[in-house]
């Protein structure tokens, strides 16, 4: 059963909210997000292997605060591998005009252009 044309019209609407309200949280999710620091994964990486060795040496020296700073290291290794790293300032949700556009910006024109050469 066909649309008449008050629905298709209200369709087209929630559809362009939904994907400007998508697209904003989006944007704000991914700017907030750095790329990882390959300093920090392998400084992490090696902190936490070096942790595993003083976690073991603990075990075999029958010492329990050796084990535990192993323990340790290796949690604070791995929380260095993992976690992003931190941007100076705040980071806004506007695009820069000089930057490049992002996949989910492009994805957006290319939506836009096509709802706007549908509607002619």
């Amino acid at each position: 059963m066909p649309l008449s044309e008050q629905e298709q019209r209200l369709l087209e609407e929630m559809e362009r909210s939904l994907y400007h309200n998508d697209a904003d949280f989006v944007a704000s999710v991914s700017a907030r997000r750095g790329k990882p620091s390959y300093s920090a994964v392998v400084l992490g990486i090696l902190l936490a292997v070096a942790g595993v060795a003083v976690l073991i040496t603990g075990v075999a020296v029958r010492l329990p605060i050796v084990g535990v700073l192993g323990f340790v290291m290796m949690f604070a290794g791995v929380f260095i591998a993992v976690t992003p790293p931190r941007r100076g300032g705040r980071v806004s949700s506007a695009p820069s005009s000089t930057a490049r556009p992002s996949f989910m910006q492009t994805l957006g024109q290319r939506w836009e252009k096509r709802q706007h050469d549908h509607e002619e």
